[in-house]
């Protein structure tokens, strides 16, 4: 073994030994002010509506915004390569030959924010911890772990077993470091209302929960000297402010309250940003690139529901939503159809499988649709009408194919009930989407109805699966990650709180999930993802919507920002900073 600056997944590390910072970053950004936003991509146990806890990492209560900040981890991402991982709290790592063998080694300068040294003990605790008793998505993929040792203090092994992916190391390494002192006489798995011991640029300033949470920056925090942190974290305050539904927040941002917004609302960003503080230039938009894969966004349908089993119906739902229609009347053309699970990234499958995909689909012949062997599936195109005729009659054979037949009042299902379909959704940005969709299945018959819950009741029926049709949108890496079992792996079906929102058991599904994660090189893992894409369309358990390969930023012009955007995320909380001119200018300074 030899010791690096960091692990990659696939390949090589882009930057070397001996690099000062990222290339995305100012390294002479000013220090100070403050932003204020709201959380716009969640994961674990958070909700975007509210939070009654502060322990983001395990399954009960609603987690708080921005905990991550609070943490260091042994080494930290870099947004401009997919994979690789750069010295933190640990400041080198030796890696035996086949992967399944690490040693970290840990700066002595890393410590927690009451000055007590962060020792590879805590780094011991911290993954055990996760593994035995964090949310099932990361414990399970910390399960390959298979012994941690501690070899002195600021040295620790960790062996893996001999069936783990390649990414388990990044995500070992990327693991938030926990102090075992400050956790000896609380229970893990519990709700918290005091913010736990940190060690990352930030501890919690003040919170109320359900309402905001901010954090102040840590001065003088270990970090900054570190090569992979330079030029990040400029703001001295970071604010999440919460809201239950963007309409109020939208409010908030115009008043100030609320100082930088990322948009997802079409109809908002084409039509209601005409308020005078924009108007005026006090209020900057911006399309920000997106290099990243957009995130696979659909209607997801709960196959362990006896009505949604047969892959026929669940294609008749595909074909019942007219995109065409709802982009051009109610999203201003502002999407492009998402078709693909690896959408915006070239690990899409596109026409028909080349020799290498075959190879991994042939085994599974018979076994799987025959359309995995031809083109990839793309969902229909309608005349943008509403009522694509074309559209609906396929829909209505394909249904009568899989034995619904029409009752007096509508359409029965196979079993002689009413067919009918709840949408769940935690508030109602996304009703006359939803209403347009059911309109087009009330011409089949078919009764939908949309259903809006609080965010506490909406996170639970989730967790439990109790739904038939609800909204969901998530990324996938661009590299070996053992994450994707927690979406698609026959193992998280039945687990409560998994992603596995359709309920996928599929045994192909399952051998070409490990296949991508067992890939050793780019072109295999390509080939893995694009075949595993091929099967998961062929099953019809999501009705695509839409994407785009930008980001809506609207912020009060207080801010400046890096010249170069990384192709993974344009972090704003990450390399942006306050211009103390501008913020003078608004009365902010």
């Amino acid at each position: 073994m030899r010791r690096q600056h960091g692990l990659a997944v696939i390949g090589d590390l882009k930057y070397p030994a001996d690099f000062a910072r990222f290339d995305y970053v100012d390294p002479a950004a000013p220090r100070g002010g403050r932003i204020v936003t709201q959380l716009s991509s969640w994961g674990y146990n958070q909700n975007p509506e509210t939070f009654n806890t502060l322990n983001s990492y395990v399954l009960r209560g609603d987690g708080a915004a921005g905990m991550g900040l609070t943490f260091t981890s042994l080494m930290t991402g870099s947004a401009d390569e997919p994979g690789s991982v750069y010295g933190l709290a640990a400041a080198e790592v030796e890696r035996s030959g086949d992967g399944k063998t690490l040693r970290f080694f840990l700066r002595p300068e890393a410590a927690f924010h009451d000055g007590s040294r962060i020792t590879a003990g805590d780094v011991a605790f911290s993954l055990e911890t996760l593994r035995d008793k964090g949310h099932p998505t990361i414990a399970l993929d910390l399960k390959g772990i298979t012994a941690i040792r501690v070899e002195d203090e600021a040295t620790i092994r960790i062996e893996l077993g001999s069936e783990t992916g390649r990414s388990l190391p990044v995500l070992v390494a990327g693991a938030p470091i926990f102090s075992e002192a400050w956790w000896a006489n609380r229970d893990f798995a519990a709700t918290l209302s005091e913010a736990p011991l940190g060690s990352g640029p930030y501890r919690v300033a003040g919170f109320a929960f359900g309402s905001f949470i901010e954090f102040e920056r840590v001065k003088g925090w270990w970090g900054d000297r570190v090569p992979a942190m330079a030029g990040r974290y400029n703001f001295d305050r970071i604010r999440y402010e919460y809201y239950r539904d963007r309409t109020t927040s939208f409010e908030a941002f115009k008043k100030g309250n609320i100082t930088f917004r990322e948009e997802f609302t079409s109809r908002v960003w084409a039509r209601d940003y005409d308020f005078p503080a924009r108007l005026s230039g006090r209020v900057v938009r911006e399309e920000v690139p997106n290099g990243a894969p957009s995130g696979a966004q659909g209607w997801f349908i709960n196959m362990r529901r006896a009505k949604f089993r047969d892959r026929r119906v669940r294609l008749a739902l595909v074909h019942a939503f007219d995109f065409e229609w709802t982009n051009q009347n109610l999203m201003f053309g502002s999407y492009q159809r998402t078709a693909s699970f690896f959408e915006n990234s070239e690990l899409k499958a596109e026409g028909e499988p080349g020799p290498a995909e075959l190879k991994l689909l042939e085994p599974f012949r018979g076994k799987v649709s025959d359309e995995v062997f031809g083109p990839a599936f793309v969902p229909p195109v309608s005349d943008g009408s509403g009522r694509d005729r074309t559209n609906l009659r396929k829909a209505n054979d394909l249904l009568a194919a899989a034995g619904c037949r029409r009752g007096p009042d509508g359409l029965l299902t196979p079993d002689g009930e009413p067919f009918t379909i709840e949408f769940l959704d935690k508030d109602s940005t996304f009703e006359p989407h939803h209403n347009a969709y059911i309109n087009g299945l009330r011409l089949l018959g078919i009764r939908g109805s949309y259903r809006v819950v609080d965010p506490a009741q909406y996170n639970e029926r989730l967790r439990r699966f109790d739904f038939d049709m609800v909204v969901s949108r998530f990324g996938m890496a661009l590299y070996p990650d053992e994450a994707i079992r927690q979406f698609f792996s026959s193992a998280r079906a039945a687990q409560e709180g998994s992603y596995n929102l359709a309920g996928i058991s599929d045994p192909a599904v399952d051998s070409l999930v490990e296949t991508m994660i067992a890939s050793d090189d780019w072109d295999s893992f390509v080939t893995a993802s694009r075949a595993l894409d091929r099967v998961l369309r062929a099953q019809h358990f999501w009705v695509p919507q839409w994407f785009k390969p930008v980001h809506w930023f609207a912020y009060w012009n207080m801010y400046g920002r890096p010249s170069k955007v990384a192709a993974y995320d344009p972090g704003v909380l990450d390399t942006w900073w306050q211009d103390s001119d501008k913020a003078a200018a608004l009365g902010r300074g």
